[in-house]
């Protein structure tokens, strides 16, 4: 395979169609690696979607909500977290990179040890959240937790500090728009677990 090197024509997401042909794992692996500056997702068609890396101030939120997801992880011991470097291939064949991941260690572990040491996982989180940076457009967003939705996600959060709102998806097809709120509930997905925004916004 050519080498495929992507260069962004601004700061916004882009799709790169290759009509009637799907990437392998290896395949994918090796663009990742060239455009190693990039975030690079595929969605259920096979296209490429891709992003530029977040902003210092995305970073910043991304390790502070990380962070309290894995205190609490430890505390509560019935899942394992992940940061935004995981790639999960979900049931429709998108491989999707949230920011924050949750699974169930029974989930999780039932897998195979060398499927959980592929690049791309073969699994649905039960939890994810995605932070809106200033490179992301909202309905782009949107799609993508719908799409979790109906992969299996239990529960999902959008959360957008732009306009200071949380989108809460649920697997029933639910959506909850909360208007610049202080807390998020994982309600009885992360039972117990509660994400302070005041810091986000």
């Amino acid at each position: 395979m050519p080498e495929i090197r992507l260069e962004l024509p601004e700061s916004f997401f882009f799709i790169v169609k290759f009509p009637g042909r799907k990437f392998t794992d290896e395949e994918l692996y090796k663009i990742d690696a060239v455009n190693e500056d990039l975030r690079i997702e595929t969605n259920a068609d096979g296209d490429l979607e891709v992003l530029p890396p977040p902003f210092p101030e995305t970073s910043r939120k991304n390790i502070a909500i990380d962070a309290r997801l894995w205190i609490w992880a430890e505390k509560d011991k019935t899942g394992v977290c992940f940061e935004s470097s995981a790639k999960f291939t979900l049931p429709n064949g998108a491989k999707r990179m949230p920011d924050a991941a949750w699974i169930l260690k029974e989930r999780y572990f039932a897998l195979p040890q060398k499927e959980r040491e592929e690049r791309f996982t073969r699994i649905a989180p039960d939890f994810v959240i995605e932070l809106r940076s200033k490179s992301d457009r909202l309905r782009n967003l949107q799609k993508k937790m719908k799409e979790y939705a109906a992969s299996g996600v239990r529960l999902g959060w959008l959360i957008d500090p732009y306009q200071k709102r949380v989108h809460v998806y649920r697997q029933n097809g639910e959506i909850e728009i909360l208007e610049n709120p202080t807390h998020v509930s994982g309600e009885d997905v992360l039972n117990g677990f509660e994400l302070d925004l005041t810091e986000i916004w």
